[in-house]
């Protein structure tokens, strides 16, 4: 099954990309045949930046990107968002790439699910 799972939420300060991130893992985890896809725009973008710290025992967006990664999922950032917070790809964590409106749309196309966070 190909899933396609929308974050738009920043990396801290709400949990609903963290959260995203989780059901991304946890259905990598559970099947292992999906297909998963995760869409980072608006201040998503910024779970992707490349050298988080965070405080022990706290979760670390970039390492559960890292993760969805690891278990072959695909990781597409808004470029036009990247844009307008300064972002560069050379900001960014090794892995997720800049992506355009036209891929997420191909992308919601060929889902089965859509999952937004």
């Amino acid at each position: 099954m190909k899933h396609l799972i929308l974050l738009n939420d920043p990396p801290y300060g709400t949990e609903r990309s963290f959260n995203g991130l989780r059901m991304a893992h946890a259905l990598a985890k559970n099947d292992t045949e999906a297909e998963i896809t995760v869409f980072l725009m608006a201040d998503a973008v910024l779970c992707a930046k490349a050298g988080q710290k965070t405080p022990d025992g706290y979760y670390n967006l970039e390492r559960m990107i890292r993760r969805v990664l690891t278990a072959e999922g695909r990781v597409l950032m808004c470029g036009t968002c990247m844009d307008a917070r300064g972002l560069a790809e050379s900001d960014m964590m090794e892995g997720p790439t800049r992506s355009t409106m036209d891929e997420l749309a191909e992308a919601t196309l060929a889902a089965d699910k859509v999952l937004v966070f």
